[in-house]
């Protein structure tokens, strides 16, 4: 498992420093130097979709590295 959430910290992507709730529309916009507001705007119309936008955004946020290169998902199966 190490080897997968090593190869996630080596995407250039992270969980964004402007957070509202996980950091993923920040971190995406800080990525392709998008404006944050346009990327949340995005993502809740996302949400409109039956279960995508959520899932999605769930699946990002347990996925995606954050600035100290930390991911959830790899904390929760240690026990943190």
């Amino acid at each position: 498992m190490d080897k997968f959430f090593n190869s996630l910290r080596s995407m250039p992507l992270r969980r964004g420093p402007g957070r509202m709730l996980g950091g993923v529309a920040g971190g995406i916009a800080d990525k392709f130097g998008w404006d944050i507001s346009i990327v949340r705007i995005v993502m809740l119309l996302s949400f409109l979709l039956p279960g995508i936008g959520i899932a999605a955004y769930i699946v990002a946020w347990l996925l995606i590295p954050a600035q100290d290169d930390s991911i959830i998902l790899q904390k929760w199966l240690r026990g943190f």
